[in-house]
């Protein structure tokens, strides 16, 4: 059993096992804990979304439906491998499962015994992962995105010191569940226990957090890094000195950058985008 994570550590764990990781919305104060208890954690819940497309997809996890409110994971992996944080908490993603299926994870036992009952409330035990796939048994399963999948769940199996025993898709808790389809979940196991022998390869340069994350209100070593490279490169225009908290200094110092790589108009309109960032080779947390 171990206690959740915190969000900042959650986004750090991630990054730190090589994922390009997204911040969407207020996903860190996201959640259902008015609804029940979110913890003690046991594992790690794979899905596939039966959606196609980025930004629909993810808003959908994000809000969830009429009958079933949002947060409905806590991140969504994209075909292009990248994660996209919706939830912080408890989640509407599990369900009701098998109470045997859960002490076998526990035990981290080398099989499951059949999901034939739903009496324990998954949404309180597992961190779950929302995979952009139709789930009809056609739509392709890209390497990136597997990849991913991968990362994502050795990231949480590292830190909590769980094996791949703890892993587990949605069809091996739910009566009725299919997903994740299209890949074969003993076969994804055996990814992760590959990747949790050997050290996290965290990137050098931080990866690009997305433009949604470059927003008032918005604080992170990040930010201070960003305006550090600035300085470096001469576009800084702090007079004090970056720091965490996103400002209008940060925009038209990063404004500087984008004219010096040769954008103008409203391609040099302060807000990071994946090319430039890139270019300006912010170093990693």
């Amino acid at each position: 059993m171990a206690t959740p994570l915190s969000a900042s550590r959650f986004v750090r764990i991630l990054r730190e096992e090589g994922l390009e990781v997204h911040e969407y919305r207020s996903w860190r104060t996201h959640n259902r804990n008015h609804k029940g208890a979110w913890g003690p954690i046991n594992g790690v819940m794979i899905h596939h979304t039966v959606t196609s497309g980025t930004d629909s997809s993810v808003r959908l996890c994000y809000d969830g439906y009429a009958s079933l409110p949002g947060p409905l994971c806590h991140g969504v992996i994209a075909k292009d491998g990248s994660v996209w944080l919706v939830g912080n908490g408890r989640a509407n993603h599990a369900g009701l499962g098998d109470d045997d299926v859960l002490r076998a994870v526990i035990d981290e036992s080398a099989s499951l015994p059949p999901d034939n009952e739903a009496n324990t409330d998954g949404n309180a035990r597992f961190y779950g992962f929302e995979c952009i796939n139709m789930g009809d048994g056609k739509d392709p399963w890209p390497e990136a995105q597997l990849e991913a999948i991968e990362k994502a769940a050795a990231a949480v199996c590292r830190t909590y010191g769980w094996t791949e025993r703890s892993v587990i898709g949605h069809l091996e808790w739910q009566p009725g569940k299919v997903d994740p389809r299209g890949f074969s979940m003993n076969g994804m196991r055996d990814r992760i226990a590959a990747r949790l022998g050997r050290p996290p390869q965290g990137p050098e340069f931080e990866p690009f957090p997305g433009a949604d994350f470059f927003h008032d209100g918005q604080r992170s070593t990040i930010i201070t890094r960003m305006g550090e490279r600035l300085v470096e490169e001469d576009c800084g225009r702090y007079e004090v000195g970056p720091g965490p908290r996103w400002t209008d200094v940060d925009r038209a110092s990063y404004a500087a950058w984008q004219r010096k790589l040769g954008y103008s108009g409203d391609d040099a309109d302060g807000i990071p985008g994946t090319v430039s960032w890139t270019k300006l080779r912010v170093p990693a947390g």
